[in-house]
């Protein structure tokens, strides 16, 4: 593994793509120079609700920023969240979250390991 390097990445709106998960992404940082963590941000419509998935081997945390939604994990009951709530979702856990508001859902997704397309599991 590299040592972290400092560096500063810049936002860029334009690489926002639209998922089969039914959600926008943004990734802020995901590479090779930073293997441990990856930072990217997630926009869920009003009334949608994402694909059940799971990551293997990778830790997730959802940190909403703003909206609010209902997400689900796991046999845990649905659970409400609103402005600077954190769910943390273990590897290999289902999950899902429901924007439940009527305004975009907006969320932060810090994935450890960072996140890799073969860590996805529908």
């Amino acid at each position: 593994m590299n040592p972290v390097q400092p560096i500063i990445i810049r936002h860029d709106p334009s690489t926002e793509v639209f998922t089969a998960e039914r959600c926008h992404i943004t990734e802020l940082s995901n590479s090779t120079s930073d293997e441990p963590l990856s930072i990217a941000s997630a926009r869920v419509a009003p009334g949608i609700t994402t694909c059940w998935h799971s990551l293997t081997d990778t830790v997730e945390r959802y940190v909403i920023v703003s909206g609010q939604g209902v997400i689900e994990i796991g046999d845990l009951p649905p659970q409400h969240l609103t402005r600077f709530d954190v769910a943390i979702i273990p590897a290999g856990c289902k999950q899902r979250i429901t924007n439940t508001g009527t305004t975009d859902l907006l969320f932060l997704a810090l994935c450890t390991p960072r996140f890799l397309p073969s860590a996805y599991v529908d």
